[in-house]
């Protein structure tokens, strides 16, 4: 998939090239340069899928801020997303920045669905006294019946009725939150 990708994306970056050398549109051109820097994070993300991911110490509290941006941008403005950290706590911990992006999206997705796109998402990060970083997503949606419980990160398990969501969102997160452990 990364290789499928890489092939058009440096076809699309040569043509945005292109439209900024004939004077475009500048906004038009920037969401387009943005929309090609977000398909080169999802072609690395496909293409560490399988491999140890290299983990590097980050502010976690400007990965998950960045991730959030990121989502708020692409949610309806009836969702309302908050992040609490004590400002006075350093919240370094070693990740690899694309692939935990990728489990914020995936579960802010599920948020958002949960709440039928309208709602709060509250993420709070936390650290802990053998400290470790703790992240906890919560939403005012209705939650997960106890019976899904041991289902949830399963790969193709869905209650979403949705035809996008095909129920890999929490197996990958669960996947890559087992190799930063």
């Amino acid at each position: 998939t990364a290789h499928q990708l890489g092939t058009p994306l440096s076809s699309l970056m040569a043509w945005v090239e292109l439209m900024k050398a004939n004077g475009n549109d500048e906004d038009m051109v920037y969401e387009l340069e943005k929309d090609i820097d977000r398909l080169g994070t999802i072609t690395e993300r496909f293409s560490k899928i399988g491999s140890a991911p290299i983990l590097e110490s980050n502010n976690m509290v400007m990965v998950i801020t960045h991730a959030i941006d990121y989502m708020k941008a692409r949610s309806s403005k009836k969702v309302s997303f908050t992040i609490n950290h004590n400002a006075e706590v350093h919240f370094d911990a070693q990740v690899n920045i694309p692939l935990f992006e990728w489990v914020i999206e995936n579960l802010c997705k599920n948020a958002v669905d949960a709440i039928g796109g309208s709602g709060i998402i509250a993420i709070k990060i936390l650290r802990g006294s053998d400290n470790k970083v703790f992240i906890d997503i919560s939403d005012t949606g209705k939650g997960i019946p106890e019976d899904h419980h041991g289902k949830i990160f399963d790969p193709f398990f869905t209650t979403s009725k949705s035809q996008s969501n095909h129920g890999l969102g929490l197996a990958t997160a669960h996947g890559i939150i087992q190799q930063h452990s």
